[in-house]
């Protein structure tokens, strides 16, 4: 921290506000600025670049270049060095400029004399606002001191920038306007549509007044809001009003508030003159650049707590409520930047939809919407800046578009779209309790997906059949630390318990990828959905299967038990873990528990390999079900969470659906049940496919229990096989295009 130099003294903060609170526009107050940083430093040239959009840097102030540049000069995110601290978030530090890689040289600055050149990034909890400047006709290297105090003072111009300080009629507005329709189009995360009001996980905070006036007051304001989130965390376990997965995220959270390096870095900055909120935010954003370089899902969740924890700082010190204690309105649509599992199962069923900036459509919390059957839309740029609590918000999880205080015009369409799908549900309330069976006489038994309790009650009002898929994952996914075995006992006795006489049937353990567990670090791998994953890490690290096992035993409590392991690439794998269950069997057995009635072994088919293995895996095998989302991925060869190549092949591919009529015959020749799970087992055109390729057990959500149902009701099989023969001889590259102008012919909607 800088003690002696102008540049980082709370002299030029407190200077720096005088000037931005002087009377007149808002050109004047950063020109002002910019003098005042370039005489701190005793450097020739100070200059501001603001973003006009997402991907254009203006110059906007200068002291030392040319001012016909000012409002002129523009650079692309990413071009010259300018646009590069823009584009990378971090300062960049040279001493001969010009010989630099990368340097863009903008004759009408002239800026072309000056040597030295360094960029800091003007930034506010994660978003790049614009570039601060500082150059020198020698060359230099400005030391750690000096680049701090220059973050410092880039951070108070974020938080005046916010304030819409330099916004004058003479120049662009650089804050939200938050009054204008707002349209964005993200990723499909989770199907549904929606309409509602803004509920922000983080609302924005306004801080009026970024200098402090009394470095010695801040310290103090600070030190009493870390005892009492200390404090806060404490009385949450004392009292045991966290229990479970919610009492282990607060004892790591207890950890991390008494971190001494994320304290000193925060009281550092309040000490160089900044508000305790604004020095909070310098720390927070810090941790989110980092978040957003960080490749391991470990890493980025241990992170993720230190981000977790300043919001919470920031509502002690500013007296603001969060979501949970102002209540959640009614129709509620949440908006984050990225949220956690554990954080949305506490808003709970209570949303109608959920808007993210970040995510993954494999992410935690996109399997919670799935298991909350709410629409999830990611990717949604900007929208955290947009939009304020109680703005009216649309969502359309089945496009991935977002409208934010939309016009009559698109409400009214949307409100009409929203009409029709209810009225369509309200007609596969009818079919709840009728087979799924088609025209000729086929019966295709529909199943549904679940993961954590609150999907149960889904069960009987879905129509579904059974739980033909249970992700035991989420448990350990949503937890602090590896559950007890009692833990286990006691969930796993529920399921059963809430579907009763109809199956379950648990998936064990399937972690790795995408699904990284918050305790446990795992190695650094190039390619994770290839990687160290699901069984095997179970067969590489078999205790903590043995223990899931045993859970599962002592749950069945003599009830029937349908095990299935995840990602089976190969024979022995399936062989190996076979024998695992069956040794716990008998251990159980010699120990005097209850052993299940019946006890049923299933694999996964995930990968293309397992279709090839020899016909001793499929005898073996209980039953196998189709993992659809991880196998078309690597039929296709195209990563799930890539936008880029994601959509670009379709389930209904000639090769693909050819593929899966193989393994069902093999599956039929050897009498061997066989199932598809995942989500296009859930889209009717594609479920008619597959029950008329050969299988006759498809897994879904259970929303798409009755869409499902009320198609395969209304065919003939025998005649959409004999559709689908002609198109597979077709030459033509997808059968959707057949099959869909079929149904149109014979009037069936879909």
């Amino acid at each position: 921290m800088v003690k002696d130099k102008g540049i980082g003294s709370q002299t030029l903060l407190k200077r720096l506000r005088d000037a931005l609170a002087e009377a007149g526009e808002g050109q004047a107050r950063l020109d002002r600025v910019t003098y005042l940083i370039a005489c701190s430093l005793e450097a020739e040239v100070c200059s501001i670049y603001l973003k006009r959009d997402e991907t254009t840097l203006e110059l906007c102030a200068t002291y030392g270049l040319n001012s016909e540049a000012v409002h002129q000069t523009r650079l692309r995110v990413g071009q010259g060095l300018v646009g590069r601290v823009a584009d990378k978030a971090t300062p960049l530090n040279r001493a001969n400029a010009p010989a630099a890689r990368g340097y863009r040289y903008m004759p009408e600055t002239g800026e072309e004399v000056f040597s030295s050149f360094v960029g800091i990034p003007i930034q506010r909890l994660g978003e790049v606002l614009g570039v601060l400047v500082v150059q020198s006709k020698d060359e230099r290297i400005y030391s750690e001191d000096e680049i701090y105090g220059l973050e410092v003072v880039a951070m108070v111009i974020a938080e005046m920038t916010e304030l819409g300080a330099f916004t004058g009629p003479d120049k662009m507005a650089i804050a939200a306007q938050h009054q204008l329709p707002f349209f964005v189009k993200g990723l499909r995360g989770q199907e549904g549509v929606a309409e509602g009001v803004v509920l922000l996980h983080e609302p924005h905070i306004v801080i009026a007044n970024p200098v402090a006036d009394d470095p010695l007051i801040e310290t103090g304001r600070l030190q009493e809001a870390l005892d009492l989130l200390v404090e806060e965390i404490d009385a949450l376990l004392d009292k045991g009003a966290a229990i479970g997965e919610h009492r282990d995220v607060m004892v790591a959270y207890r950890l991390f508030a008494q971190d001494k390096g994320w304290r000193n870095r925060m009281f550092d900055s309040v000490e160089s003159g900044l508000a305790a909120e604004v020095a909070v935010e310098k720390e927070q954003t810090s941790t989110r650049m980092r978040m957003a370089r960080v490749q391991d899902a470990y890493i980025r969740e241990r992170l993720h707590d230190l981000d977790d924890l300043a919001n919470r700082l920031l509502r002690i010190l500013t007296g603001r409520q969060d979501a949970s204690e102002r209540g959640i309105p009614e129709n509620a649509i949440l908006v984050a930047r990225n949220i956690g599992p554990g954080e949305l199962l506490d808003y709970g069923k209570n949303l109608k939809a959920v808007v993210l900036e970040e995510g993954s459509v494999g992410s935690h919390a996109a399997i919670v919407a799935r298991s909350l059957a709410i629409p999830l839309v990611i990717h949604a740029a900007r929208i955290t800046r947009e939009a304020l609590n109680d703005d009216p918000i649309l969502v359309d999880g089945e496009t991935g578009l977002v409208h934010l205080r939309p016009d009559d015009t698109v409400a009214a369409a949307f409100r009409e779209k929203i009409a029709m799908q209810a009225e369509a549900q309200e007609a596969y309330k009818g079919l709840r309790d009728k087979p799924s069976e088609t025209i000729d006489g086929v019966n295709i038994a529909l199943h549904m997906n679940g993961g954590l309790m609150v999907d149960l009650p889904s069960l009987e009002p879905s129509g579904a059949e059974g739980v033909g898929l249970y992700r035991t994952e989420l448990q350990f996914l949503l937890r602090a630390r590896v559950p007890r075995r009692g833990e286990l006992v006691k969930l796993y006795g529920k399921v059963m318990d809430a579907a009763g006489e109809k199956p379950v049937v648990f998936r064990t353990l399937d972690i790795g990828s995408d699904k990284a567990l918050p305790y446990m670090k795992r190695p650094e791998e190039p390619n994770p959905a290839l990687g160290w994953r699901a069984i095997r890490i179970g067969l590489d690290r078999p205790g903590v299967m043995r223990m899931q096992l045993q859970a599962l035993i002592r749950a069945a409590n003599g009830r029937r038990l349908n095990v299935m392991f995840p990602f089976i690439a190969q024979f022995e794998e399936f062989r190996e873990a076979r024998q695992r269950l069956l040794d716990q069997l008998e251990k159980e057995a010699r120990a005097g528990h209850i052993l299940p009635a019946n006890v049923r072994i299933g694999a996964m088919l995930e990968t293309p390999s397992l279709a090839f293995a020899p016909d001793q895996f499929f005898e073996l095998a209980d039953f196998i079900s189709i993992g659809g989302n991880d196998l078309k991925q690597f039929f296709f060869a195209a990563d799930r969470e890539n936008e880029l190549v994601r959509a670009r092949y379709d389930t209904l591919n000639v090769s693909f659906l050819t593929f899966i009529a193989q393994i069902s015959d093999r599956c039929d020749r050897l009498s061997t049940p066989l199932s598809f799970c995942g989500e296009d087992a859930g889209r009717p055109v594609e479920a008619l496919a597959f029950a008329a390729m050969g299988l006759r057990m498809l897994s879904m959500r259970p929303a798409s229990v009755g869409p499902v149902k009320r198609l395969l009701r209304a065919v003939d099989l025998s005649e959409v096989r004999a559709v689908l023969d002609e198109a597979l001889g077709s030459g033509e590259q997808s059968v959707r295009p057949t099959l869909e102008s079929w149904l149109k012919q014979q009037r069936i909607p879909f």
